[in-house]
């Protein structure tokens, strides 16, 4: 086959497909989860998948505009984004759509389009679920998200979770008794995210930071292990005010609640986690496995989303991709035995016509597959046939 037809077949880099089986089990996740979080008292909602971009890109949406694809609607000629994650959206229907009063627990799954693939894995088409809380600033909400967001992976069979917390203000802390520019505490962002310890000297120095700045800039790359981690974080960094302070606390108190009733997961604090620190602004949290690269789960609170939509709101909540998910489960990927029924074709309005299309019928509604034959090679995606016998269809067992 020559190149020219190649290109008729290719997909996207980041884009994929999935087969049957894999399309299967996938579903099967999804109802699983989508169960548990009914349980759990959250409600769905299905945001559109293109929105002006003003929507998008609005509060917590500017994150993820280097990720947003844009288009000119022809309608009315406005910008339009194809959505890179659901959360703004939820934000936005939480805030005007259902008016934005009381608490509000929602839950979404779809599909979401982005420019780049960050990822490991380079995937540029997730399928993106997550739960929300709306109007409580408490600590019991970012409890209950990560509990939701723990039984959620282990509903789905995912083991050896690790646990990292984290939280905005620690950043937001140090950026502003420095006083940085925002280009030069993007790049700062930028090497704590790597951990560059060198290469934050060689910053700080350029910037002309004094040297005592330095140093805490760099022992906070190693503020990450067990809880001990806290306690040297009040030594270091207790001169950095009262946000900081409460911070380092309220990592404390999340902590103490967790850790007693998560005897299966290990949780660890890293104070240097500074990933969507201008979209949140409180707790920070994430799901990590020994044989997956980058998280598989995250979340944190940002309160005062909604502002833009008319009702500024206390929030928080986690998203994952149920496609990693599904690769994490363990589930085998060989095609299920098959465990089908084949059945003739019937056309026609004679009695024995009628009682066979009456026969499939029930056996589909008690939960039966049951595949119309139209030519020999269905046969092998069966175990079992519907034959006539005395004027009644019977099931065979077929060899």
């Amino acid at each position: 086959m020559n190149s020219h037809h190649n290109k008729h077949w290719q997909l996207p880099d980041g884009m994929d497909e999935m087969m049957p089986t894999q399309a299967i089990m996938l579903e099967n996740l999804r109802r699983r989860i989508f169960d548990l979080h009914l349980r759990w008292g959250y409600q769905p909602v299905h945001p559109p998948f293109v929105e002006y971009l003003e929507s998008l890109l609005s509060s917590a949406g500017q994150d993820f505009d280097r990720h947003t694809f844009k288009v000119a609607d022809p309608h009315s000629g406005r910008m339009m984004g194809l959505r890179a994650d659901m959360t703004p959206q939820v934000a936005r229907i939480d805030a005007h759509t259902l008016g934005g009063t009381g608490i509000s627990r929602l839950f979404y799954m779809g599909t979401v389009i982005r420019a780049y693939g960050d990822g490991t894995d380079g995937n540029r088409s997730p399928l993106q679920m997550g739960a929300e809380i709306f109007g409580h600033s408490g600590f019991e909400s970012d409890v209950e998200v990560i509990r939701l967001m723990l039984s959620t992976l282990a509903c789905v069979g995912v083991r050896d979770i690790h646990l990292d917390l984290g939280h905005a203000e620690i950043f937001k802390c140090l950026v502003d008794k420095l006083q940085l520019t925002d280009n030069d505490h993007n790049a700062l962002f930028d090497l704590l995210q790597r951990k560059a310890e060198s290469d934050i000297e060689q910053l700080s120095a350029s910037l002309g930071i004094d040297a005592a700045d330095s140093n805490i800039l760099c022992a906070l790359c190693s503020l990450n292990g067990d809880a001990s981690v806290l306690d040297r974080a009040t030594r270091l960094l207790g001169v950095y005010g009262d946000n900081m302070a409460a911070a380092i606390e309220a990592l404390r108190a999340l902590g103490d609640v967790l850790a007693p009733a998560l005897p299966n997961v290990k949780v660890h604090y890293d104070l240097a986690e500074v990933r969507g620190y201008q979209y949140h602004n409180g707790v920070v949290f994430a799901a990590y496995v020994p044989q997956s690269g980058s998280e598989i789960a995250r979340g944190g609170r940002y309160d005062g989303i909604g502002e833009t939509f008319g009702s500024s709101r206390p929030a928080t909540g986690y998203s994952t991709d149920l496609k990693t998910l599904m690769n994490l489960t363990g589930i085998s990927q060989e095609a299920p035995a098959g465990d089908a029924i084949s059945a003739p074709f019937c056309g026609n309005s004679d009695e024995s016509s009628v009682t066979l299309r009456q026969e499939i019928a029930s056996l589909r509604e008690s939960g039966e597959v049951v595949i119309t034959a139209l030519g020999n090679d269905e046969m092998t995606l069966c175990n079992r046939k519907l034959i006539e016998k005395d004027g009644r269809w019977l099931l065979e067992n077929l060899e």
